[in-house]
Order: structure tokens, then C-alpha cells, then sequence
């Protein structure tokens, strides 16, 4: 896929306002109650459990992509359009595992649908702080979220960035913005202008790795 801009030159990166993790859960039929027993029972299993995701190149699909890598494991991709029909499929045992927007599948989880293994992020969840992290159960290193950043044409003046970026990590830090974004499953963060051009970076890199090790293609 060829763009008409480069998503790190052309950008004056102001800061990231939050992040939201995914969720990582199986159908109930899956044996498997945790990361470690997953992963032992996908290496028994090569290429006959189904993952499903919402389309190519999302996160959920990426996460899954990512979890494979990291893990040795393999799983067969069931692309479904949108995450709504694939968690639909999931709950009816089609496919076995899924790594779904933490919101939209907890309630699933929560009455007994699914069976929730882990959340993506690298530090629990303020949503749902009794669910471990992947990275915390077999899996070191391993983090994905969806982040959400505000950003400037490139050659916007500093004094602007500066200004834009301490009006709003100021008010990412107000009691009221930080429960209406946790209320819909996002955790508020607010960085320095630096910090938010070197996530860019890794983001880029790091799924620059996976797309290519897994032979995604741009549609």
C-alpha cells in the first residue's frame, strides 16, 4: 500500500490521550484456563485452532498475530466483517479464540459465554483489574492497545505544540474527562511530545515486523 504521506515526517506529534486493550478469550470448550495452558495446547495442536478477528489488519487480528510469533504457536485466521459477527461466531463455538475489544467482551465473559484468559495491555486493566495481562502469564513483553493521539501538520512552531500539549495533559488529568474516557474502556495518558514520537516509532516498527513475518498484505 503506497501513501501519499509519511506517518512519521509529515506529523508534528502533540500527545497521546489514551489507550484501550483487547481481551483475550476462548469458547469454553477450549481446556485451557490460562496464557501457559493455551500455549501448551496450541504446540499439541498445529494449525487446528481457529482464531477469529474482526478483519484483516486490526488489532484484534494483529493481536493474534503477534501472540503467535511470541508464543511458537499456530493458529488458522478467520477474518469476519467486524467484530460484532466474529464474536458472534465465537460465542457459538465456530471458531476458538478470539482477542476482542476489552468492553465490548467482558460482559460475555462476565456470564460465563466466553472464559477470559488475559487482557493485552501491559499493565492490568482499571476495567477489569481481576483479569492478568498476557505479559504476566507466559508471554514477557507482549502488549497491544488501540491509542488514540492528537497530532499537528509537520512544521507547526514548538510554542504551538507546547501549548496544545500542556493544555491537554492538563486536562486528561481532570477527575471528570478520566471517568468518562475509563467509562468507555479507555485509560487516559497524556505524554511529552518526544514520548508520543517514539510510540509512533515502535508502533510502526514493531508492526512492521509482524505484517511482514505473517505475509499481511494491504487491501
Amino acid at each position: 500500500m503506497n501513501l501519499s504521506f509519511d506517518s512519521v515526517k509529515d506529523f508534528a506529534f502533540i500527545t497521546l490521550v489514551a489507550k484501550t486493550q483487547n481481551l483475550l478469550v476462548v469458547h469454553p470448550s477450549m481446556p485451557s484456563r490460562n496464557v501457559k495452558e493455551l500455549i501448551a495446547f496450541s504446540k499439541k495442536h498445529p494449525g487446528q485452532i481457529n482464531y477469529a478477528s474482526g478483519g484483516t489488519g486490526t488489532t484484534v487480528h494483529l493481536s493474534g498475530e503477534l501472540f503467535q510469533n511470541m508464543a511458537g504457536v499456530k493458529w488458522v485466521h478467520i477474518p469476519y466483517k467486524g467484530t460484532g459477527p466474529a464474536l458472534i461466531e465465537l460465542i457459538a463455538g465456530q471458531t476458538s479464540v478470539m482477542f476482542p475489544n476489552l468492553p465490548g467482551a467482558i460482559g460475555h465473559a462476565r456470564s460465563g459465554k466466553l472464559r477470559a484468559l488475559a487482557v493485552t495491555s501491559a499493565k492490568r486493566s482499571a476495567i477489569a483489574p481481576d483479569i492478568p495481562t498476557v505479559n504476566e502469564s507466559g508471554l514477557p513483553g507482549f502488549e497491544v492497545t488501540a491509542w488514540y493521539g492528537v497530532s499537528a501538520p509537520a512544521r507547526t512552531p514548538r510554542a504551538i505544540i507546547d501549548r496544545l500539549n500542556g493544555e491537554m495533559v492538563r486536562g486528561l488529568k481532570s477527575p471528570d474527562l478520566r471517568e468518562r474516557l475509563l467509562a468507555v474502556g479507555a485509560e487516559p495518558v497524556g505524554t511529552t511530545p518526544e514520548e508520543y514520537t517514539a510510540h509512533v516509532q515502535n508502533e510502526i516498527e514493531m508492526w512492521g515486523k509482524v505484517i511482514r513475518a505473517a505475509g499481511i498484505k494491504g487491501q
